[in-house]
C-alpha cells in the first residue's frame, strides 16, 4: 500500500471518527428534556427539606412599669436575638413550576418564607431597674420581667417581618433557588431563563 493509499485511510477513518462522534454528541443533547432536568432538580431541592437564605440580627428594647402603694417601679430589658428566614422546599410542589417551551423560559411559585427563632443572646441582655423599695418588698419585679420577655420577642418578632429585611430575605431565597434550576439546565446544554417569584409578590 503506498503512503498516499494510507494518507487518504487515515483521513477518512478520521472523518468517520469525527462524524460519529459529532453525532453522539447531538444524540446527546437532545436526550436532555428539559422538563426532565426540571423534575430531578425539584426532587433534589425537595430532598434538601429547609432552605436558610436569609439570617438577620435584631435588637429589642423594652420597658414595663408597675405602680402599687404610691410607690412606682420601672425595668427596662435590651434583648438581642437572630431570627432565621427558612424556605419550606418540602411544600414546592411540580404544580408550582412552569416550563414555557416557546420561550425556553421557567418559573417557579415559591411557598412563604416563614420566621424561625427568635434565638435570644443570653450574654448580651442587659437591664436597667428603677423603684427599688417596690421590686424588693414585692414580686413586682417578677411580674416586670416576664412581661419584659413576651414584649422584647414579640417586637424582635415585629422588626423582623419589617420591608427591608422581608424584601432582602426574598430576594437570597429567589436567587438560591434560581441557581438550583438555572444550573443543571446549562450542564444539560439548555439555555433557559429561569424566574423564581413569590406568590403574594408583583411579577418581575
Amino acid at each position: 500500500m503506498s503512503r498516499s493509499v494510507f494518507r487518504i485511510l487515515i483521513v477518512a477513518l478520521l472523518g468517520l471518527a469525527l462524524f460519529f462522534g459529532w453525532q453522539s454528541w447531538r444524540d446527546w443533547q437532545r436526550g436532555y428534556d428539559p422538563e426532565t432536568v426540571v423534575a430531578a432538580s425539584l426532587q433534589g431541592l425537595q430532598e434538601q427539606n429547609i432552605l436558610v437564605p436569609f439570617t438577620a440580627r435584631y435588637v429589642a428594647v423594652v420597658t414595663s412599669t408597675q405602680s402599687r402603694l404610691g410607690l412606682s417601679a420601672k425595668k427596662t430589658l435590651i434583648m438581642p436575638g437572630t431570627v432565621r428566614y427558612e424556605l419550606d422546599l418540602g411544600k414546592l410542589k411540580q404544580s408550582d413550576l412552569a416550563w414555557d417551551a416557546a420561550t425556553s423560559a421557567l418559573t417557579i411559585t415559591l411557598p412563604p418564607l416563614r420566621l424561625a427563632g427568635p434565638e435570644i443572646d443570653i450574654d448580651a441582655i442587659s437591664e436597667y431597674r428603677d423603684g427599688e423599695i417596690l421590686l424588693t418588698l414585692t414580686g413586682a419585679e417578677r411580674t416586670l420581667d416576664a412581661a419584659n420577655r413576651k414584649a422584647a420577642q414579640a417586637e424582635l418578632i415585629k422588626q423582623a417581618k419589617g420591608t427591608t429585611p422581608m424584601r432582602l430575605a426574598q430576594g437570597a431565597a429567589r436567587t438560591a433557588v434560581e441557581q438550583s434550576f438555572a444550573m443543571p439546565l446549562k450542564a444539560a446544554g439548555i439555555d433557559a431563563k429561569v424566574t423564581a417569584r413569590f406568590a403574594s409578590a408583583p411579577a418581575r
